[in-house]
């Protein structure tokens, strides 16, 4: 099996060492990207402005390796207040992603300073 790894300067930086995307094989992962935008480094405010920042992130890191949603078949999902905020982050993932949805594990996280952090796996059709 191949594996690739992929930092690339249109997404925020990592904050560790880490890539942000890796193919291996058919399977593509991504780290997990939080809302930071990635020219000006500011987090928008609320958990709607959060996750569509942070699926604009990811939307950019599977387009990178020829990707789109549509290719996604799991998300984590990290919220900070899952109980306050599950509601207005679910509005925001549907208008995001088409049904069928991919599978998806949602747990409430401790996270620095942002709302929301997701990662996801993608096949190659």
């Amino acid at each position: 099996m191949t594996k690739k790894a992929h930092v690339l300067d249109n997404l925020p930086a990592p904050a560790g060492p880490y890539s942000q995307v890796v193919e291996a094989g058919e399977f593509v992962f991504t780290a997990g990207f939080g809302p930071q935008d990635p020219q000006t480094g500011e987090v928008p405010e609320g958990v709607e402005a959060q996750t569509s920042q942070v699926l604009n992130n990811l939307e950019t890191a599977l387009a990178a390796v020829g990707l789109t949603f549509n290719d996604v078949v799991k998300t984590t999902v990290h919220l900070e207040r899952l109980d306050r905020d599950a509601p207005g982050f679910n509005k925001v993932y549907r208008e995001r992603f088409t049904e069928p949805f991919p599978v998806r594990t949602t747990v409430g996280s401790s996270l620095a300073n942002i709302l929301v952090e997701i990662d996801a796996v993608a096949v190659r059709h």
